[in-house]
C-alpha cells in the first residue's frame, strides 16, 4: 500500500479524505462469507457521524438547533468482496451543499493488503426539523461547517 497521511493510501478518488480504519469481523459476514451489505451501510453511517462530529457538528448542536440531516438516498457500488480478517480503510468527503436544505457526501472503501477499492458510495441528505420530521432550512451553524469541509470535484446535487 502506498503510504501517506490519509489512511495510508494515496490513490483516493478525491483529495484529503476523512478516514476510518475497519477490521472485518466474523459477525460482519453473511452466508456467502463476505461482509454483508447491511454492514457496509453501518460503516457509512459510522464514518459520516465521526466526520461531522470531528468538525464540530455534534449531537448537542443538533439538539440545540432542533435540526438534523436525514439521508434521502444512498447509492452503493460493491466492486469486490471484503472477508473476515480483512483490514480496510473507509474514506469520506463532504462534496455538495445547496446552501439551503440538501447536502451530499462520497465514500471509498479500500482493502489495505492490496490497495483494491472494494466499494464506492454516494449519499444525499436533507435537513429536517427534529420534532416535525419535515424539511427545514439548514441552520447557520451547519452551513458554516458544510462550507468549510466541502471538497471540490465530487458528486454534485
Amino acid at each position: 500500500m502506498k503510504e501517506d497521511h490519509q489512511g495510508g493510501f494515496q490513490d483516493w478518488d478525491l483529495p484529503d479524505p476523512f478516514t476510518l480504519d475497519i477490521q472485518v469481523r466474523p459477525q460482519d459476514t453473511d452466508r456467502l462469507g463476505h461482509a454483508n451489505n447491511v454492514v457496509y451501510v453501518r460503516w457509512l453511517e459510522d464514518i459520516s457521524w465521526a466526520h461531522i462530529e470531528s468538525e464540530g457538528m455534534t449531537w448537542a448542536l443538533h439538539e440545540q438547533t432542533g435540526k438534523a440531516m436525514a439521508i434521502t438516498r444512498t447509492e452503493i457500488d460493491y466492486l469486490a468482496a471484503a472477508n473476515a480478517g480483512d483490514q480496510l480503510v473507509l474514506a469520506t468527503w463532504f462534496t455538495d451543499f445547496d446552501n439551503r436544505i440538501r447536502s451530499a457526501r462520497q465514500f471509498q472503501l479500500v482493502r489495505t493488503a492490496d490497495s483494491k477499492t472494494l466499494m464506492r458510495a454516494i449519499s444525499t441528505h436533507a435537513c429536517v426539523n427534529m420534532q416535525s420530521q419535515r424539511p427545514a432550512r439548514v441552520p447557520a451553524e451547519f452551513a458554516e461547517i458544510f462550507r468549510r469541509i466541502r471538497v471540490e470535484g465530487g458528486f454534485k446535487l
